[in-house]
């Protein structure tokens, strides 16, 4: 199961979008409105919003004021972010790995982890060029991903939840690259726990950005800890949020 792209076919389920669906929005839209005050970008910046899912965050970007592409690899997610789009609202489905616009976006975002899944180190440096690539000079990338350091020492083995008449067994371990995340369900149709998907993140620390990034001639200006903006701890931040700079 691990040596399949696990996130292709489990981006496109349904069961996907039922266990997420409820996903904090408040928090998000907050994280979005207190980024985007820091950032002070001008009506209508043209901003890219990589692994964009079903647009949510994206849809909130161009009510505010800005011209906004969203690009994910699930074909079920883009169209329904399709059903949203105006003429500053865009969707595409597209792998991240491979080029997309290119010197053109000033505005470059990729939220909450929606990145490490890939199996090789070149494949998350290719998913870097591709957002560095589409930039501008003096482009802004933000990659909001999860603190390494404070998801080992924090991480919940075990545990259940029921949404609508689905029943969700999560279990979590991680081994010295990687968080892993097992996902069976119990459904109306089916009493025995049957295995769905296998999540794979890697490992990224701030290092480890900071060389993906200055090979792609990216340069990291700030380090955030939390949705807050606050200030990044090694142990004991929740968020590793990073703001580089295209040179």
């Amino acid at each position: 199961m691990l040596d399949k792209a696990w996130y292709k076919d489990w981006f496109n389920s349904p069961y996907y979008h039922l266990l997420y669906q409820h996903r904090d929005e408040e928090e998000a839209n907050q994280f979005i409105q207190t980024l985007l005050n820091y950032l002070q970008p001008a009506k209508g910046s043209l901003m890219l919003d990589v692994a964009c899912g079903k647009g949510r965050h994206s849809i909130a970007m161009a009510e505010m004021g800005y011209d906004v592409t969203g690009i994910d690899l699930s074909a079920e997610s883009i169209a329904s972010a399709k059903l949203q789009e105006t003429a500053s609202l865009h969707f595409f489905q597209h792998d991240m790995r491979l080029p997309f616009w290119i010197n053109y976006y000033q505005y470059a975002f990729n939220f909450f982890t929606s990145f490490g899944y890939f199996k090789t180190r070149r494949e998350h440096d290719n998913t870097i060029r591709t957002i560095a690539q589409s930039l501008q000079k003096n482009g802004v990338l933000v990659i909001d991903y999860l603190n390494v350091h404070y998801a080992e020492q924090h991480e919940e083995k075990i545990f259940t939840t029921t949404i609508e008449d689905v029943t969700f067994h999560i279990s979590k371990w991680q081994d010295e690259s990687h968080f892993f995340k097992q996902i069976q369900i119990t459904d109306a149709d089916n009493k025995t726990p049957r295995h769905l998907y296998t999540e794979r993140v890697a490992k990224f620390s701030l290092g480890d950005f900071n060389d993906m990034l200055t090979y792609q001639g990216m340069q990291i200006e700030e380090v955030f800890g939390d949705y807050q903006m606050g200030h990044y701890d090694l142990k004991k931040s929740p968020r590793l949020i990073i703001l580089a700079k295209k040179k």
